[in-house]
């Protein structure tokens, strides 16, 4: 079993930006110092919820910092970004660092983004397939040009080529982001792992993961390959441990509504079409529910659980829900020390 912490880069109300982006690198560092097995940085624009607008820069500064550890975007958003951009910043970061990057990549949300940063709403409703194929070709040949709708140039060499990696894998992993049965069908027909939120409870994530083999199965995997890419797939979640299980779910509640509500809120929409929020404090309570929050027993116990019920047996936990990194720091230390002992 493989655990992670996955970093939001939250500013939590009161706190600043500095503050969050801190919290978010010491908590990279910890978690390394932990034993943890990787690192998984969000992305968003102009909004508190998360104060990270690049996944692949701070990757590179938390791959500078650490000599371990798998530093992983979670994700990059292609909507909002051109492919090879993308894949360029992979490639350098795999190569660079020894083959410690790993690639996250989805289409992200019908967001003002799309207005500022020029792609538009069609980048996020229908474009995603053509990007993320141009990113594939990017990271698995040596020469690449577009003929496509929105993407189109002549042949280029690929600098730094992946494959320059000496004794590492030919190419950075790559994972997609899936909320859909669409995301799912095109996660596997490219043979890529899925990225599952921590919005989505076990039932839900074992239906993804028996829909994703079989697409896999129809678009010609066969099982070894459908095997050796399905133990890539990963669940995110929250960890929250204490001594006392009622008091890891009491300092989520008082923490998580208030950045949530806060967060959330600031999200505009390109056309400025309705969108549904959640209750911060049902959304909290949820999350404490689903995921290893309580003592560590309790949270071993709920991640074999996980890893039984969808065959998932790697972790993406934030632990900064919080918002203290005192507490942050504590968290994964705990996680490391406590709870990963339990999973061997």
């Amino acid at each position: 079993m493989r655990v992670g912490t996955f970093v939001l880069a939250a500013q939590f109300p009161g706190q600043g930006q500095e503050e969050a982006l801190h919290r978010a690198v010491r908590t990279a560092e910890v978690a390394e110092e932990a034993g943890l097995d990787s690192v998984w940085l969000a992305e968003h624009h102009f909004v508190p919820y998360g104060v990270c607008p690049s996944a692949t820069t701070l990757a590179g500064l938390l791959l500078g910092r650490t000599r371990r550890i798998r530093v992983g975007t979670a994700v990059s958003v292609l909507s909002n970004q051109h492919p090879v951009a993308v894949g360029e910043q992979a490639a350098l970061l795999h190569v660079a660092s020894g083959g410690r990057f790993t690639l996250g990549v989805g289409r992200g949300g019908p967001w003002v983004d799309l207005e500022v940063f020029g792609t538009g709403l069609p980048a996020y409703e229908r474009g995603f397939p053509e990007s993320l194929d141009l990113l594939l070709r990017w990271l698995r040949e040596p020469r690449v040009g577009a003929e496509g709708e929105r993407f189109a140039f002549r042949e280029v060499a690929v600098v730094p080529a992946p494959g320059e990696l000496i004794g590492g894998p030919a190419a950075p992993e790559v994972v997609v982001a899936c909320t859909s049965q669409k995301g799912v069908r095109l996660a596997a027909e490219r043979g890529l792992p899925m990225l599952l939120g921590m919005h989505c409870g076990d039932e839900d994530k074992a239906e993804m993961v028996a829909c994703w083999r079989r697409f896999a199965r129809e678009a010609g995997h066969g099982p070894d390959e459908i095997a050796r890419i399905g133990a890539g797939h990963v669940s995110a979640g929250v960890v929250q441990l204490a001594d006392r299980g009622a008091d890891a779910a009491e300092a989520l509640v008082k923490a998580m509504p208030g950045w949530l509500k806060q967060g959330l809120d600031a999200h505009v929409t390109v056309d400025d079409r309705h969108r549904a929020m959640r209750d911060p404090v049902a959304y909290t309570e949820l999350l404490c529910g689903l995921h290893p929050v309580g003592t560590p027993r309790l949270a071993a116990d709920r991640l074999a659980a996980t890893a039984e019920r969808t065959g998932i047996t790697r972790f993406a936990l934030l632990a900064e829900g919080s918002g203290d990194l005192a507490d942050t720091e504590e968290n994964v230390r705990r996680l490391g020390a406590e709870v990963l002992p339990l999973l061997v």
